[in-house]
């Protein structure tokens, strides 16, 4: 069962409820997602079965795509529709400061992660404070939003709302992002939907329901879904070695090679197999390949 099932999250269920999901439906414990999905936020959730598990933490790397929805003119203290209501007021921005300000947020930034999540301070999670009324300092993080497409902006009583698409780099917390929006244009605003579309190299059109793997399940058809480890790696350049370049590898020996790219590639036997995740070192003064992390789904 080793291999990566892309899985469309519906609302109402944690990320790790997949995982459970996931672990019944394949029939083994070794079950891991990529990167979590507010309960009420929905689409792409990789997950990896198995050996597959060993390339979680790269996906994890990868920049991500939402499709947003942003309501100005009301702040909550969780900066989504879940949380209650700080302050309402009324959005007098014209439709092109909108914008404006929108776009202002493309490029590099630092944000402060929100009090409601799952970052660990003095080893407590940030949301079990903020559920018991404490607000601690949370250290800035940095994070790029490459790119932001508005859509629509429509005016709702004395709301407005915003539709956009935006692409950014992990950690990035949307739902943050929507609250400093409303905060720049002084009117107030949070996220009131959240689709992912895109993790990293997998799209919202290629995953799966949990109710269509169950079918597929039914009629010994899973595999039909599942797709190779590398996937997930196919940003990596890759490497070819011989049978007995292989087991050096395996057994933690470097291996002079010529051509190859600095930092991490894909290794794999001569034969085809997905080995391992390898990196490019110095010999005495010549580029080597060793083991970062053996797979070896053969």
């Amino acid at each position: 069962m080793d291999g990566i099932y892309i899985v469309n999250k519906p609302k109402g269920i944690t990320s790790f409820d997949v995982v459970a999901k996931m672990r019944r439906i394949c029939e083994t414990k070794k079950v891991g997602h990529a990167g979590t999905l507010d309960p009420d936020a929905v689409g792409v959730l990789p997950i990896c079965v198995g050996r597959a598990t060993k390339v979680i933490e790269y996906l994890m790397e990868e920049d991500k795509a939402y499709h947003v929805e942003l309501m100005l003119g009301m702040a909550t203290d969780t900066q989504d529709s879940s949380g209650s209501v700080l302050y309402e007021k009324p959005v007098t921005a014209s439709i092109t400061e909108i914008e404006e300000t929108i776009k202002s947020f493309v490029g590099e930034s630092m944000q402060i992660p929100p009090m409601y999540s799952a970052i660990r301070v003095n080893g407590k999670r940030l949301y079990e404070l903020a559920r018991k009324g404490l607000e601690v300092e949370r250290n800035p993080r940095a994070i790029t939003i490459s790119q932001i497409d508005i859509s629509s902006i429509n005016k709702k009583d004395d709301k407005v709302i915003v539709l956009f698409d935006v692409d950014c780099s992990k950690g990035t917390y949307v739902r943050t992002l929507c609250n400093d929006i409303g905060e720049r244009l002084n009117c107030g605003g949070h996220m009131t939907s959240l689709t992912r579309t895109r993790s990293g190299p997998f799209k919202l059109e290629d995953s799966f329901t949990l109710e269509a793997l169950e079918h597929l399940k039914k009629g010994n058809d899973l595999h039909s879904a599942k797709l190779s480890i590398d996937t997930a790696v196919l940003y990596m350049p890759q490497v070819y070695v011989k049978d007995k370049e292989a087991k050096n590898l395996k057994n933690g020996q470097t291996i002079q090679m010529e051509n190859l790219q600095t930092g991490l590639s894909r290794v794999y036997h001569e034969n085809g197999a997905f080995l391992a995740i390898g990196k490019t070192v110095l010999q005495n003064n010549r580029q080597a390949l060793k083991t970062h992390k053996w797979i070896d789904i053969t």
